[in-house]
């Protein structure tokens, strides 16, 4: 990217570098054939950047950086933005009424996880490996045409599976979100009871044909069992928007060049 192709982005007298915003640039997304996108997108938050380090010296806050994971720490420009944000942020705290009426928006929101029985037979393989995948989807094909429409012949095929649940007809027992690969849990999804997968799925294991056994949806949980749940949404909500709106009173009070605080 030719960066004099761009001007210079300055906050208030102050000159981001070119440098910090190219840097920056590699955060952000844009069609590959449109880099301008990641360069404003990028003059944008290193401007926003600057505002706010900016506000936080004038309140003459000094940074504590925390330990975000064990051995990395916020950079102090980070930990500077944290404090400003502690200091002038503080959104109206959300009633009791406003967390009930969010409930009561659609209750059905709020349920326990499903819980489905499934089995499966896998042709293993690994996926990166063009020749394995497409002898190990043909052997799967295989299988599939010869269950054609006959899901109770489904133990008896998964004898040919590479999977050690092969032993119990390739049962898997019962699993619930998030307990298998996301392209299996996918498919899953899309299948009613005694329906098996009409075409192999790929998952980073290999080839599989999925039959869901049963399914026990989800229960609706009760407005006590979910209220700490909508409330800290609610609070995460307010949080974002009043602090856009801090930003906002910042930018109108400043005088920015090369960069627009629009949305892009």
């Amino acid at each position: 990217m030719n960066m004099t192709l761009f001007p210079d982005v300055v906050v208030n007298g102050e000159t981001i570098p070119l440098a910090a915003i190219a840097a920056e640039a590699q955060n952000h997304q844009a069609p590959k054939d449109k880099p301008g996108i990641a360069w404003r997108k990028a003059a944008q938050a290193m401007a926003i950047r600057a505002l706010l380090l900016q506000e936080a010296r004038a309140r003459g806050l000094t940074p504590d950086p925390l330990e975000l994971a064990p051995g990395r720490w916020e950079t102090e420009d980070e930990a500077m933005i944290r404090a400003l944000l502690d200091d002038a942020v503080h959104p109206t705290p959300i009633s009791e009424d406003a967390i009930r009426a969010e409930w009561a928006k659609e209750p059905g929101r709020y349920r326990s996880a499903p819980l489905w029985d499934v089995s499966h037979i896998l042709c293993a393989c690994d996926p990166r490996d063009a020749g394995e995948r497409s002898a190990a989807e043909a052997r799967a094909r295989a299988i599939l045409d010869r269950l054609g429409e006959d899901a109770k012949g489904f133990s008896k095929a998964a004898r040919d599976s590479d999977c050690g649940s092969k032993a119990q007809g390739g049962h898997l027992g019962q699993i619930g979100p998030g307990d298998t690969v996301p392209e299996f849990e996918a498919a899953l999804r899309g299948l009613s009871d005694g329906q098996m997968t009409p075409d192999p799925v790929l998952s980073r294991h290999g080839w599989h044909i999925i039959r869901l056994n049963a399914v026990a949806p989800g229960q609706m949980l009760p407005f006590e069992t979910v209220r700490p749940r909508i409330a800290e949404a609610l609070e995460k909500a307010a949080w974002a928007v009043a602090s856009r709106d801090f930003v906002a009173e910042l930018a109108r009070r400043a005088t920015i060049t090369g960069a627009s605080l629009a949305p892009i």
